[in-house]
C-alpha cells in the first residue's frame, strides 16, 4: 500500500507539474515577467479621489481593465483619496501597489495645502497616460464675460470680479494664470479678481446660479450640459475659456463632447483665446493623468509597466474608446515622462511664487 501511495503522490505531482507547465506556455512574455516579478495575484490602483463618479477613476478604471489582460493580472482601482493613495504607495514596496496620479499631487504641494508632500522627492514617476482636456472655466450665459480676456480687461479697468475655485488644486492653478497676467500689466488691480474658495464641481455650480460668484471653474464634462439651457433658465451657463493646449485638444475626437464639436472646443482655447504666462508665452494647463512608484520598488517591475501600458496604448481600439470619453491618450516612457512632469511642475511652481 505504501508503495502504491508514493507511486500516486509521483504521478500526481508530475501531473500538476505537467499542467502548470501547459498554463506557462500560453502566457505571453509580458505575462510571465509580471508572474516572476509581481509574486501576488492581484494589482491595485489608488487614485487621488474618493469618487467613483469622476474623471480619475473612469481613466484609471478603463486602464486598469487593459492593463489586467496584457499583464495576465486581477487590476483594481481604490478610491482612496489623495493622502491614503500616497501612503498607501509608500508602504508598498514590492510593485502590488501602483498610483494613477494626476495634477492635484503636486498642486496641493506648491500650494502649501496640508497633507501634501513633494512627490518629485518621494516618489519616481512611471509613465503618462492621458489627458482630460476639459479643464475650463465659465460665466453666466447672460453675463458680460464672453471670454477670460474680457474678465482681465474688467478687472484691469477697476473692477472686481468674483472667481468660485477648489484651494490648491487644479481649479484654482487656472486662477492663478489670470492673476499672474494681471500683475504682470498692472500689479495694483490684482486684488481685484477675487476668489471664492469652495469645495465640489456641485458647490461651484450653486454658487453661480445664486449670484454669489461671475465665474466659476469646472469641465465640459461636467458642464456642457448647462450650456444647453435657454439664457432666461438660472442655470444657463457658456464657456469663456478653456485652458488646454491646442495640441491635446486637436487629440479629441471631431464630434467633441455633447454639443460642443472638436472645432468648438478650439475656438474656446489659445490660441484664439489666450492668457500670458510671461511677457512672451501665454499659460496652458493640460489635466495629466500618470502614474508614481514607491522610490524603494525594483526597477525591473517599473519596467515592467512601462513595457504593458505602451502595449495598452498600442491597442487603437482601445484609444478609441478613450477619445470617446473625452480623454487623449499620452503615452510616454518613464524617462520622457520625468522629464516632462519635473518641467511642468517648475513652470506652475514659478507662477504660484509670483503671486504670493
Amino acid at each position: 500500500m505504501k508503495k502504491i501511495f508514493k507511486i500516486l503522490v509521483v504521478l500526481l505531482s508530475i501531473g500538476v507539474v505537467s499542467a502548470c507547465g501547459k498554463k506557462d506556455e500560453n502566457l505571453t512574455s509580458l505575462q510571465k515577467e509580471a508572474k516572476e516579478l509581481i509574486r501576488t495575484k492581484n494589482i491595485r490602483i489608488v487614485i487621488p479621489s474618493k469618487s467613483t463618479g469622476g474623471d480619475t477613476y473612469q481613466i484609471s478604471n478603463l486602464i486598469s481593465r487593459k492593463l489586467g489582460e496584457v499583464l495576465g493580472k486581477n487590476v483594481k482601482v481604490d478610491a482612496v483619496g489623495t493622502f491614503d493613495a500616497m501612503t498607501a504607495l509608500k508602504r508598498s514596496k514590492d510593485g502590488s501597489t501602483l498610483m494613477f496620479a494626476h495634477d492635484i499631487t503636486y498642486l496641493g504641494y506648491l500650494y502649501k495645502t496640508s497633507g501634501y508632500n513633494d512627490i518629485k522627492k518621494e516618489f519616481t514617476f512611471g509613465p503618462t497616460l492621458a489627458v482630460n482636456p476639459g479643464n475650463a472655466f465659465l460665466a453666466p450665459k447672460n453675463s458680460k464675460f464672453n471670454t477670460v480676456r474680457d474678465v482681465l480687461d474688467a478687472v484691469v479697468s477697476g473692477e472686481k470680479v468674483r472667481v468660485a475655485v477648489q484651494p490648491g488644486s487644479v481649479s484654482e492653478i487656472g486662477f492663478s494664470a489670470m492673476r499672474n497676467e494681471i500683475k504682470l500689466k498692472s500689479p495694483e488691480k490684482v486684488e481685484n479678481l477675487v476668489p471664492i474658495y469652495t469645495g465640489s464641481q456641485a458647490d461651484k455650480n450653486q454658487i453661480l446660479f445664486d449670484g454669489q460668484a461671475d465665474i466659476i471653474h469646472g469641465y465640459i464634462q461636467s458642464n456642457e450640459q448647462f450650456t444647453q439651457l435657454p439664457e432666461n433658465d438660472q442655470k444657463a451657463m457658456k464657456f469663456i475659456w478653456l485652458s488646454s493646449s491646442e495640441e491635446a485638444l486637436k487629440g479629441a475626437d471631431e464630434q467633441g463632447f455633447g454639443s460642443l464639436t472638436r472645432d468648438d472646443l478650439l475656438k474656446l482655447a489659445i490660441p484664439n483665446i489666450t492668457v500670458m504666462e510671461t511677457k512672451t508665452k501665454n499659460f496652458t494647463f493640460d489635466k495629466d493623468f500618470f502614474v508614481l512608484y514607491n522610490k524603494e520598488t525594483n526597477s525591473e517591475i517599473n519596467e515592467l509597466y512601462e513595457k504593458a501600458l505602451k502595449e495598452v496604448f498600442e491597442d487603437k481600439e482601445f484609444t478609441d474608446e478613450m477619445r470617446s470619453l473625452f480623454f487623449i491618450p499620452s503615452y510616454r516612457n518613464i524617462s520622457d515622462s520625468a522629464s516632462y512632469m519635473a518641467d511642468k511642475i517648475d513652470s506652475y511652481e514659478i507662477i504660484i511664487n509670483s503671486i504670493k
